[in-house]
């Protein structure tokens, strides 16, 4: 008998979508996928998750369940030829009463004009097409191809699926893990929710011929860990800022720090953490807390000079700084509305009491008159009107009752009323 040296991950591959595990989003009663299996007959589909989470055995297993010809590609290494190609030996089949799934890898990966040539063949019944992604499809995608299709979003396994997987591997090899129990969960835990990934490990747990069990410490020594999801530019990086961002507005500081976390452990660039935590300090905290935005730049700079590990710690303190300060958007709001006034205002000249008159052309045109200087004054404010003079007196910065902004509350307010006890004197 001729050995099978396919992976095995290949070996296992399940046949029917009774086999598959997890999913049961797609795969459980009234799912997406169990209703073409259910009714017979497949629909375009573009399948969408991480690695090793079953795309392409779901696509192969749709094709045996309808009795297709299953015909697999990948945008890596496919061009709009192969796809020519393909669609012309599926015409071909259809003249012998025979049905073909076309299977494309890494959809994402098609340009423009290679996803627009499948089109017409989608249109006309040629193939059912199915595409795999890690990508999220609105982003990769033609709104053309995309409106033809049904999406169905995979998640990663989780640890009680890949248990299964261990117990499914050790009957289809007749062998025991050299695991303990404490390590098989461990196992199923540093595959974070890639099947393929556990199912290769242990391939070389059982040809590693290890003489005695390994604790979960041994089989990290044994095996590389694979790495935490996160592509740094795609879907996932923007994932991880995103729960990073809303974390520290929701002040769950704990939560924050995990994110963080996260993104360093999967080789975020640390200099976008900082950025973007900066940004957090001016935008979601501005002056309720104005030492923020110092402590970013200083946390920033301390890393810059001292690099990881020992500037790590600054990254911390920022997130829990920035994670416990009081939050307030008030900063933010009120440059959106100054700007947009602005905008709507175009080129009005300053009023001519707060414009300088460095001329004596300049003085005879009444620049300069009427101007009070504040610190004179007896209250050290005087009132003056400095909005161009046919706009009138604009409100954009609202402070907040929360941390210094309950301060600066009260000195507006303060000025409000002074402003317009001024006003009625005159």
């Amino acid at each position: 008998m001729v050995k099978d040296t396919r992976p095995l991950a290949d070996q296992m591959r399940p046949q029917t979508i009774d086999e598959v595990v997890g999913q049961r989003q797609l795969l459980g009663e009234n799912g997406l996928v169990r209703k073409m299996v259910d009714n017979k007959k497949l629909s375009n589909l573009i399948l969408w998750g991480p690695p090793g989470c079953g795309k392409t055995t779901i696509a192969r297993a749709l094709a045996n369940s309808v009795d297709m010809d299953f015909v697999s590609m990948s945008a890596v290494f496919s061009g709009t030829a192969d796809v020519k190609k393909a669609m012309d030996a599926a015409k071909m089949r259809q003249q012998i009463g025979r049905n073909t799934l076309l299977f494309i890898d890494e959809i994402h990966r098609f340009n423009k004009t290679q996803q627009d040539t499948l089109l017409p063949y989608l249109e006309d019944g040629t193939v059912v097409f199915m595409g795999a992604t890690t990508e999220n499809p609105s982003f990769n995608l033609n709104n053309a191809l995309l409106s033809r299709c049904h999406i169905g979003v995979l998640e990663p396994l989780n640890t009680d699926d890949l248990m299964i997987l261990i117990s499914r591997a050790e009957k289809f090899l007749g062998k025991k893990l050299p695991l303990n129990n404490d390590a098989r969960i461990h196992l199923a835990q540093i595959s974070d929710g890639d099947a393929r990934f556990l199912l290769n490990t242990i391939e070389f747990l059982v040809s590693a011929n290890f003489k005695k069990q390994l604790t979960p410490d041994g089989l990290d020594a044994a095996v590389q860990k694979r790495a935490p999801l996160s592509d740094k530019s795609g879907d996932e990086h923007y994932n991880l800022i995103s729960a990073v961002h809303k974390s520290l507005r929701a002040s769950d500081t704990d939560a924050a720090l995990y994110w963080t976390a996260r993104m360093m452990t999967s080789g975020q660039d640390p200099m976008y953490l900082f950025r973007r935590l900066t940004r957090f300090a001016m935008e979601d905290i501005g002056l309720a807390d104005p030492n923020a935005m110092q402590i970013a730049l200083a946390a920033w700079q301390v890393y810059e000079r001292m690099g990881s590990p020992e500037g790590d710690l600054a990254l911390t303190e920022l997130v829990i700084y920035l994670g416990t300060a009081p939050k307030s958007t008030a900063n933010y709001r009120a440059q959106s509305a100054a700007y947009e006034s602005a905008r709507e205002t175009g080129s009005l000249m300053p009023p001519k009491n707060i414009l300088n008159a460095p001329t004596r052309m300049m003085r005879e045109m009444g620049y300069g008159a009427g101007y009070i200087y504040e610190p004179n004054t007896e209250s050290g404010f005087s009132g003056q009107n400095c909005f161009p003079e046919s706009m009138g007196r604009q409100k954009y910065y609202h402070p907040i009752e929360r941390g210094f902004e309950r301060e600066i509350k009260k000195r507006v307010e303060y000025w409000d009323n002074l402003r317009e006890k001024i006003n009625k004197k005159n």
